[in-house]
């Protein structure tokens, strides 16, 4: 039970043992001990240092090679590729997915077991001292440092002292992996590890492994070296320079272990893009798809498997597995471990494709289908009747499980607007680390979370235990009741219409006039119910809705003497918190509101809770958190104050079409588009329609391209839109970025003379929403 700064995993001890966990390592016992009869606990002073501790003696009984891979970029991918090259040859045991931190490395080196003959774990961290602890665990043999950039320089004194701890994983190795070309990098390892065994490669200085020509052709890289006074080459299936360098880095690798150059030359011209996040993505029939197809191993099974259980959209879940190459165990073995999981998990059905986890069948207790291969699955899929279910595609490589995906997936047209739920995560801690340990976060999911998709991020929220979610509708309540959310819900526009609904699913209205009130109050008392909970608004200048100040002793009245109603706060909007030139008007409110909410919380004769700040207010008046705060538009990565906030949403298209257009010719409708050299004009299939408005047309909207911002041209239209790609050296199915990484949603709105809510919200529905978690 692992504690955090705000949250810790006693929290969760409850849920453990209803999920059919007996065993807690815990730093108190939990008070209600009789209800957990069958359990066991652990009482420690630190369970943090005791599974670290626990992991190291786990360590320390294995005697096989292992990898230590670290570096500010590119460890996942390096940690995979190895995977990829050699899971066929041996066993190899990994990280899952990018489980570098100081608690995904204990729990990646706890998976070690007798039958594995590799190691190869990827190492993170932020700050100093975690390494030297990171490398305790790991004890690598063999070393590769990556590259040395900006990522987590913001706890480190300089990139000197950054180094200096990354290169502690390699205390005990007896041979080191690192490219040369960075002085502080080379003299680093040369003065600390310099009686141990260094590989090098490099592009530019004399090295083991010495580059001596790349060639990028259309989709690869043919990259030449010479090696122990020879040449050879590798051709890898990527063009991009981070790949290049991942692959080499590889390449080194596999030449330190001594494989022959034809055994490199044929796994690396195989290396596969690696998914380091699950995909959510809505599907046909009302399906939701969980796309994890990108290898298959038991670990990633139970990621994928928990991941899977707490989506709560469909009564149903589905795995659809492949068979499970390299585990360790004699298959057997292996599928009664997969049954035994699957059972666990509460999944309703499995379809098996692959010709071992068909002989196993009868060791799966549930629903079940089974298919020789993915192709005759296919053949099948239309007589499964797959319909409002949440399904997880689960397959090793060789399965082509993308084609399923296809299959499965809803089609719509090419633009899509793809949510980063990790990067929900990281903003959602920001806030609560500027926030007291007592104070609650209510998740305003307004608008269909800001264009996001209200379940998938009310999902989010509630796994991290906000103090409630906000919507605007009572409809959009239901369904999150509907879809599993169990957490308190406030509806901020409880048309009376709606009443019975909220009743029936246990939403809490907001009150603001009393109009609204005397109507609630009425149903309620009709329904006999006593002390319903409502929330109560204050107008405190923002002159939109709630009780005026003057209002306030006649509320106290009615309150008072009215048994079916409970006040469970009392708040108020701030009308420009994030405009410091109206601080004088936002320090009014708050003295109005404190003025207001202390006459009804005085008056009645329980506690009410009180709140005013929303995610501009959090940052910049923390002072007036009351009891909770309002988290919108920051949650999803904007703040007029903190530009480090992660972006949560994408918004990505492809060009579709290509055409030369002569000096003086004109693009689109009215022929407002004049090019004024002979050009290329690239067509990107999003428009109007989509939410993309025809303020940008004209030289006004800018597209990401190829590492270029490329104007639009001519006016958009319903469906699409046309940009100048000259020079740009694009094709055809080429990606494009409306807003993203590269291109921040801020200043797409300053182009359409916006603000960033409008953007979002403004997509259309027909844009087709996916959902990343690594």
């Amino acid at each position: 039970a692992l504690r955090g700064s705000r949250i810790h995993g006693h929290y969760y001890v409850n849920d453990c043992y209803s999920a059919g966990v007996r065993n807690f390592v815990v730093e108190e016992y939990p008070s209600n001990m009789d209800a957990f009869p069958r359990a066991n606990f652990v009482k420690v002073p630190s369970a943090f240092k005791a599974l670290q501790i626990l992991v190291k003696w786990h360590r320390s009984n294995f005697n096989i090679p292992v990898v230590g891979v670290t570096g500010s970029n590119g460890k996942t991918i390096v940690k995979e590729w190895i995977y990829q090259c050699l899971s066929s040859e041996k066993y190899v045991i990994r990280n899952p997915k990018s489980y570098n931190s100081q608690v995904g490395v204990p729990l990646s080196v706890w998976l070690l077991n007798k039958a594995g003959e590799l190691g190869v774990f990827e190492a993170g961290i932020s700050q100093p001292g975690e390494m030297k602890r990171l490398e305790e665990l790991i004890q690598p043999s063999i070393g590769i440092f990556t590259n040395l950039g900006d990522a987590h320089q913001e706890n480190f004194e300089s990139v000197a002292q950054k180094l200096n701890e990354k290169l502690l994983l390699f205390s005990n190795c007896e041979s080191i992996i690192y490219c040369s070309d960075n002085e502080m990098v080379s003299n680093g390892m040369v003065q600390k590890y310099g009686s141990k065994k260094l590989f090098t490669w490099s592009v530019s200085n004399t090295a083991n492994l010495q580059i001596t020509k790349k060639e990028s052709h259309k989709q690869t890289t043919e990259i030449f070296a010479l090696y122990n006074n020879s040449e050879i080459s590798i051709v890898i299936p990527f063009i991009d320079k981070a790949s290049i360098e991942n692959a080499i880095h590889v390449w080194s690798f596999l030449l330190l272990q001594n494989y022959d150059s034809q055994f490199i030359r044929n796994k690396i011209a195989k290396l596969e893009t690696v998914a380091m996040r699950l995909e959510l993505k809505e599907g046909n029939n009302n399906c939701t798809i969980i796309n994890d197809s990108y290898n298959s191993d038991l670990e990633s099974l139970h990621i994928a498997l928990d991941f899977l259980t707490y989506q709560n959209q469909h009564a149903q879940k589905v795995l659809i597995l492949s068979d499970i190459a390299q585990s360790g165990f004699e298959n057997a073995e292996l599928y009664r471990q997969v049954a035994n999981v699957i059972k666990q998990k509460k999944i309703d059905r499995l379809i098996g494709i692959g010709l071992d986890i068909s002989q196993f069948e009868s060791y799966f207790d549930l629903r079940k289908d089974f298919y020789s291969s993915t192709r005759e699955f296919l053949e099948n899929i239309d007589r499964l009747k797959l319909q409002n279910m949440t399904i997880l595609l689960k397959g090793a490589r060789s399965f082509e499980f993308e084609n399923i995906s296809n299959q499965l997936q809803k089609q719509t047209h090419r633009t899509v607007f793809e949510i980063d739920l990790n990067a929900l995560e990281y903003n959602l801690d920001y806030f609560k680390n500027q926030l007291k340990p007592k104070t609650g976060i209510i998740a305003m999911l307004k608008a269909s979370s800001y264009g996001s998709g209200t379940f998938e991020i009310a999902n989010i929220c509630q796994y991290h235990r906000v103090a409630a979610i906000a919507v605007a509708f009572t409809d959009e309540g239901v369904e999150l009741r509907k879809s599993g959310i169990k957490i308190p819900i406030m509806v901020m526009n409880p048309e009376e219409s709606a009443f019975a609904s909220i009743m029936e699913h246990n939403i809490e209205p907001e009150i603001y006039d009393f109009n609204s009130l005397n109507t609630f109050t009425t149903f309620v008392e009709k329904q006999n119910l006593k002390a319903y909970p409502i929330h109560i608004k204050i107008d405190t200048g923002m002159n939109r809705a709630g009780f005026l100040p003057n209002e306030i002793p006649q509320l106290i009245d009615v309150l008072k003497n009215c048994e079916s109603l409970k006040v469970k706060s009392v708040f108020s909007h701030l009308a420009s918190a994030d405009e410091p030139e109206q601080d004088e008007f936002t320090l009014q409110q708050i003295e109005i509101f404190e003025n207001t909410s202390i006459q009804i919380i005085n008056e009645l004769a329980y506690k009410i809770k009180r709140h005013i700040l929303n995610s501009a207010g959090i940052e910049r008046f923390p002072k007036y958190q009351y009891d909770m705060v309002r988290l919108g538009i920051g949650l999803y990565g904007v703040s007029s104050i903190n530009k480090s906030l992660a972006q949560v949403g994408s918004l990505t298209s492809s060009i579709v079409q290509i055409k030369k257009v002569s000096k003086g010719h004109t693009v689109g409708y009215s022929r407002k588009g004049v090019a004024a050299k002979d050009s290329e004009i690239a067509t990107i299939p999003i428009g109007y329609a989509d939410g993309y408005r025809r303020i940008l047309s004209n030289g006004v909207g800018k597209i990401w391209v190829n590492g270029h911002l490329a104007p639009i041209i001519g006016n958009i239209c319903m469906d699409m839109c046309m940009i100048d790609v000259t020079g740009l050296h694009v094709k055809e199915g080429d990606q494009v970025e409306i807003f993203g990484k590269h291109l921040k949603v801020v200043e797409v709105a300053n182009w359409m003379q916006t603000i960033p809510y409008e953007v979002l919200t403004g997509i259309s529905k027909r844009v087709k929403r996916t959902y990343q978690l690594e």
